[in-house]
């Protein structure tokens, strides 16, 4: 998969992309990352890319030209490659990124990532832009960590990319569940035991637990995943026990 990041901060980008999930992943030659600075396409000597706000108000908003000649650039990359590439505006005001989001994009052969700065962009650029989404709703200095946030997670979703395939398919099948309480040895800290049924071997009754902590994490803490998310039939029996089991006092 190819990445064609538009920012101003190319350095935060390239040094965050030499490590982990996703620095394994360009290592390996499963994604390629371009960037792509508008400051390379300011004409001043100061080379300007952001302007104060017609009506006035804080801050600075990001000049139209600089950006709409780095999305050129980038979009001539992806052409050049032969790869579609949708170019998506990291902004609060967009689609809330989810796992299915995530797989959507993962299943693409390309990506161009505008990150904004400031108090934004200039509104004349969005109608340059395919897609707007959000990380959640809360503001930050720039749209580098978003970026970085994306690409992570839809590498991770790119064979080979992960050392144990297995991890996409635990999280497949938890899709739109939080994550279920891990453990690892010593089996006995304190007064705190690892769950038997962890230590049985017996994998049918693993994943049943599993599921079932996953649907009971969920419940306390983010009980409106749960509101649109079709349940199987064993998701409504698990889901029985635990409000048997006193789930709906538990407060979290």
């Amino acid at each position: 998969m190819w990445f064609g990041v538009i920012s101003i901060m190319t350095g935060m980008i390239s040094e965050a992309s030499r490590t982990g999930v996703f620095g394994r992943a360009i290592d390996q030659n499963l994604v390629s990352l371009d960037l792509f600075d508008p400051r390379r396409h300011t004409t001043d000597r100061h080379q300007t890319v952001d302007d104060r706000p017609y009506g006035g108000g804080p801050g600075m908003v990001m000049m139209v030209a600089p950006l709409l000649a780095a999305i050129s650039a980038a979009t001539a990359e992806a052409d050049r490659r032969g790869v579609t590439a949708p170019v998506v505006y990291l902004s609060p005001q967009g689609e809330r990124l989810d796992q299915k989001m995530v797989k959507e994009f993962a299943e693409m052969p390309g990506l161009i990532l505008l990150c904004g700065r400031y108090e934004g962009i200039d509104e004349r650029v969005i109608g340059h832009v395919d897609r707007q989404v959000s990380i959640g709703d809360y503001v930050l200095t720039n749209g580098e960590l978003p970026a970085l946030v994306m690409m992570d997670a839809i590498s991770r979703h790119l064979p080979g990319t992960l050392g144990n395939a297995a991890s996409v398919v635990e999280e497949s099948h938890l899709d739109g569940l939080l994550d279920y309480p891990h453990y690892t040895r010593p089996e006995i800290v304190g007064t705190g035991q690892v769950p038997a049924v962890l230590t049985s071997g017996d994998h049918a009754a693993i994943g049943r637990w599993r599921l079932k902590q996953a649907l009971r994490q969920t419940w306390l803490a983010r009980p409106d995943m749960l509101t649109d998310r079709p349940l199987s039939a064993l998701e409504r029996a698990l889901l029985g026990e635990l409000f048997d089991e006193g789930l709906s006092e538990q407060v979290r």
